[in-house]
This record gives C-alpha cells, structure tokens and sequence, in this order.
C-alpha cells in the first residue's frame, strides 16, 4: 500500500487507516489504557480487526469524509496510535478521539496529533466546534484535553450503556 499523509507534523505523520493495519489495531485495543478508558471491542484476531476497521475507521471515511487516522513516527514509520474526528450520533458536532500504545505515552505525541486533528478539522473540514468526550477518571485525557483549549461543558450519559462521561467543547 502506498500511504497518503492527510497531516504531518515535526515529529509524525497521520493517514488513513486500511486493513493492512490489522496486526497494529489488535494490539492498540488490547492495551490496558484502551480496556480501562475506550472499553473492550473484542477484537482478538487479525479478522475481527479488519472487520472492527471496514465498519468504524474506513466506514467513517466513506459517510463523513473523515474518521481516525493511524499515527506513526515519520522517521521509521512505525505505528504508535490513533487520533482523529469521529461523528457520534449522540453529539451535536464532530469530537476529537485518540489513543495510543503505552510505550509513546507521556511523550508530547498525543498532543501533536490531537492538535494536528484539530487544525485538519477546523481549516480543511470547516468545523469550527469541536468536542470531545472521556470518562470522569481519565485524568491524563482531561488534562490533554484542557492543553488543546477545549473547555469541560457538562457529564453527560452514553445512549446504549448509560455510562456517564464527560463533555469538552471548543
């Protein structure tokens, strides 16, 4: 496959996840922060991850025109994340996600891409509100939030589990 950058930061380059990003994808959901702050998926296998990527990240290219977006380190291309815009029916506008292996936490790499996400999707997708959700205990994504200038609005609860979470906005 030939990746096609859609952002490119000092030290990172993010582009569209395809299935050839199985392998990656089965082990960023089987993370310990993934299970603790986004929630199992079940996705075990190779198979289960191409299926979990045709109907969330791909799937979301087709119908919104963006999604998250794989992040790797621009020197090896190696693939340490996610980040990127995600379209919740329960969500008034479009709201920033990311996650990331536990050996690239804590390293300023999140905030790159989060920011590079938000540039993308203010100056090239036009959106100028921006939110973002995360559980109430998830003080390292509040914090991450807070730096990007997103303000905490109010809890609000998840439509299918009831689960509460909080809500940032720009």
């Amino acid at each position: 496959m030939i990746a096609t950058y859609l952002q490119e930061t000092e030290r990172l380059r993010l582009r569209e996840l395809s299935s050839e990003d199985a392998v990656f994808i089965v082990e960023l959901l089987n993370t310990p922060g993934w299970l603790k702050y986004i929630g199992e998926r079940n996705v075990k296998s190779e198979e289960q991850a191409k299926c979990y990527l045709f109907n969330g990240p791909i799937k979301s290219y087709r119908e919104n025109g963006f999604g998250l977006w794989l992040v790797e380190l621009k020197e090896t291309q190696k693939p340490i994340g996610m980040c990127g815009i995600l379209r919740r029916d329960y969500l008034e506008h479009p709201d920033i996600g990311f996650a990331f292996l536990p050996d690239f936490n804590g390293k300023g790499f999140a905030f790159e891409a989060a920011q590079s996400s938000l540039f993308y999707a203010k100056w090239i997708l036009q959106h100028n509100t921006i939110c973002a959700i995360t559980l109430p205990g998830n003080e390292h994504s509040i914090k991450l939030l807070m730096k990007l200038g997103l303000s905490y609005i109010q809890p609000i609860h998840l439509p299918l589990t009831g689960e509460e979470v909080l809500l940032y906005r720009n």
